[in-house]
Order: C-alpha cells, then structure tokens, then sequence
C-alpha cells in the first residue's frame, strides 16, 4: 500500500513552544490509523500540524512521499478531508443545502447513512448531536477523499451511533481512503482500525497493529492513567483552546 501521509521528527505546539515531540506516523492507502491517548496527550496538536492548521517546529509532514507547508485549504483541493473535534454544520441552512455545500448530493449521504432522510429539510442547528455528526462524515466522505483525517468523532454520542460512524469510515477505507482518526476511546476504535499508535506526554509510545493493540488493552489503559496524571501536575502543556 501507498504511503499517503506521513510524519518525520515532527515537534508542534503554540507560541514557539512544542507539546508534542519527534511524531513519526505513517497512513497508507486504504488503511484505518487510530491516534490514541487521553485527554492532553496531544492527539490533537498532532492532527492540527499534520492538517496544515498548525506549523511545525521541527521535522517535517510529508504527503505522496513529499515534505509539505502547504496549508490546509490547499491539500483540501489534492482531495484532502479534515473532520474537526467541533460538529462543522452550518446551523441555519438545512441537512440538504449543507451537502450542496461541500459538493455531495443527498442520494450519495443516504448511501452512506439512510437515517438522515426524514431530516434533510431540516436545519442543521435543530439536528440531533449524532445527526449532526453523520452530516458532517457525509459531506467528508461523499467527495470521496484520497485522505480524511478525523477529530473524535464520537465524542458525546450514543455508541449506537459511534458505530454507525466507524462503519461508514471503515467502507471509505475500504474503497481506498486513507483515513487517520483520533479517538480516546481505545475499545471502540480497535474495532475497526488497521493500525493504531497511542501517545503519551507528547510523544508516540506504541506503534502496534491493531490485533496486537487488543492484546495490549492493559498497557495502552496504563498509558492512558500515566498520562491523566501527569496532565493533573501540569506536567503535560494542553493545546490551545482545549485540544488533546
């Protein structure tokens, strides 16, 4: 498989100051990477710099095997997805004219979720959370993207719900996306993932398959707990505006 995105001694932070440091990642064609950690561990600066949305500090992101400091409007036009950790729905325009936004047709969202078709009249603002949700994953998916990074998707939803969203992730991979995702649950994104590395105080600790992640589960809680705690002694610097 493709190597589509890929990081080499990458430090990032904010102000000049990194909080994650020397990230090696790789996501290959047709693959489900999963970015795990607990809250601070800095899943989210990483897929900020990796994006485009945040600058390096040292290393280097590269996409198709070339270093890159192009920003993220730009890799979006090289088929380039981006699902941020805040539901991207425009409120006061319906689930319908927000596909026509980002170019998908409504037939194509049912495709992917059915659930959405009782409220394609309605506007984005009266959707239910995991409306909301698969909305935004419609519009990301739907442009079929050669590379969709994802911010938490299942944060405050049912699991009922996160498990329709992983699905739908786990079918675009499947016809080739290569998809990297955050997630702080370890459990539910080791069903559907392919690899998976797992952060701890700004730095990659585990690099591991996912068959060999669930037989670690143990260890990546461990590393989940030390870095709760280190977090709490202000030992672990949060990224801005509360990212992980």
């Amino acid at each position: 498989m493709n190597t589509l995105l890929q990081t080499r001694g990458l430090s990032a932070g904010y102000g000049g100051q990194p909080v994650v440091h020397d990230i090696e990642i790789e996501v290959r064609e047709g693959e489900i990477v999963a970015l795990l950690g607990a809250n601070g561990a800095g899943k989210t600066t990483t897929l900020l710099t990796m994006a485009g949305e945040l600058p390096t500090i040292a290393g280097e992101v590269l996409l198709d095997g070339k270093p890159t400091k192009a920003p993220l409007h730009r890799r979006a036009r090289n088929g380039f997805g981006y699902i941020t950790e805040e539901r991207s729905v425009f409120m006061g325009l319906s689930a319908r004219d927000n596909l026509r936004c980002g170019g998908v047709s409504p037939e194509k969202a049912l495709e992917l979720f059915p659930e959405l078709e009782r409220c394609m009249d309605t506007r984005g603002g009266l959707l239910s959370g995991g409306e909301q949700q698969m909305l935004t994953l419609a519009r990301a998916i739907g442009r079929k993207p050669r590379l969709l990074l994802a911010d938490e998707l299942s944060m405050g939803l049912a699991p009922l719900v996160v498990d329709r969203l992983l699905k739908a992730v786990r079918s675009a991979a499947d016809t080739g996306t290569a998809v990297l995702i955050v997630e702080q649950y370890a459990r539910k994104a080791l069903k559907y993932a392919d690899r998976v590395y797992v952060m701890r105080g700004g730095r990659i600790e585990m690099d591991l398959s996912a068959d060999q992640a669930r037989g670690r589960l143990a260890d990546i809680e461990a590393a989940y707990l030390s870095t709760a705690a280190l977090a709490s002694n202000g030992n672990v610097k949060p990224a801005a505006g509360g990212a992980a």
